[in-house]
């Protein structure tokens, strides 16, 4: 059986959407750190009760996502059985990056590094409290993906959240924040988005204050067409329509031509319209820019086998082996139903 053109990326998109299997995160540091990680409780409007996740970032500060306070008439963090409400909050409601200060939070900020200092494949674990346990929860991915935007760098992990985690802490494997968990894609296999540390950063040297309604739409709300072309490329990519994608994928490439996941779209939708030639060459593109990128190996593994291209695919099977050793297995076994 030989795979046709149009079900290629779709097999690319399971075998990426399939957890890693993953070493757990070292546990006295995340007993550490589930200390500086707080749940957000607010008030909405009809006086219901909103749940999130913050994590301190600076004394008597807590950073967390402004889509769980928006329109909120109270709000308060709670550790430790204690409940505080904050005297202050700071708001960049474009980024969705909020601030909350305290006097007297006692509570340890954690260290903070850079969503800049990320790569493609790094493990990274969040802390948070999806659907709103009594303990916070932690769960661990791989990065997929790093965005520009903005002047930093949005993260795609499949470290996977629900309501509940919005403003989770996402940690790199020396217990340093580079990102908050913020918002996902639609459908089943969603893609789970953080937003750069960076831009709390910013908002940490900002001393005027906000109230909690809303002064814009966060940029992931925006109408379809104003949003980034990464977030553009998810519907058409997922839903397999090529004709759709390749256009977009091209726009992209024309703002931002070194962009290797622009490439890497487009390689998609090239490839699934059984345009095997350009197909190939912007997969090499997309590797030429970002050599951990393990969709597009994966793609140029099923493109060399249906060229029957042995020595290629070897190559390509060797790097998806090295960057992913569960979605190598899955991999095989795909291309083995596929012969």
């Amino acid at each position: 059986m030989r795979l046709r053109y149009d079900r290629v990326t779709a097999l690319i998109l399971i075998l990426l959407s399939t957890q890693a299997v993953l070493a757990d995160p070292d546990p006295e540091q995340v007993y550490r750190l589930k200390a500086s990680v707080v749940k957000v409780h607010v008030i909405t409007q009809n006086g219901g009760h909103g749940i999130g996740t913050g994590v301190v970032v600076a004394k008597d500060t807590v950073a967390t996502n402004c889509h769980v306070l928006a329109n909120s008439n109270g709000i308060s963090v709670s550790k430790f059985g204690d409940s505080i409400s904050p005297v202050d909050m700071v708001a960049d409601w474009k980024h969705n990056a909020c601030l909350l200060r305290f006097k007297y939070l006692e509570l340890t900020p954690v260290k903070l590094s850079s969503a800049a200092s990320l790569h493609y494949g790094d493990e990274v674990f969040t802390i948070g409290f999806p659907g709103g346990p009594p303990k916070p929860q932690t769960i661990a991915g791989k990065v997929r993906a790093l965005y520009s935007y903005d002047d930093s760098l949005v993260v795609r992990s499949d470290a996977a959240f629900v309501m509940g985690s919005s403003g989770s802490p996402t940690f790199n494997q020396a217990g340093e924040l580079v990102a908050l968990s913020t918002f996902k894609s639609p459908g089943k296999h969603a893609y789970f988005y953080s937003i750069p540390i960076e831009w709390i950063q910013a908002l940490m040297q900002q001393a005027e204050s906000s109230s909690p309604t809303p002064d814009s739409a966060p940029f992931w709300d925006l109408p379809l067409a104003e949003r980034p072309f990464w977030m553009q490329v998810v519907q058409p990519y997922q839903s397999g329509e090529w004709q759709t994608l390749e256009p977009i994928a091209r726009d992209w490439l024309v703002q931002q031509p070194d962009s290797a996941e622009a490439s890497f779209y487009l390689a998609s939708a090239l490839h699934a319209q059984g345009k095997l030639e350009m197909a190939q060459q912007a997969y090499q593109r997309t590797i030429a820019l970002e050599p951990a990128h393990l969709g597009a190996w994966m793609g140029l593994a099923i493109l060399a086998q249906q060229q029957q291209q042995t020595e290629e695919l070897t190559e390509a099977e060797n790097h998806v082996r090295q960057l992913d050793t569960h979605a190598f297995s899955d991999l095989q076994q795909q291309l083995q139903e596929a012969r």
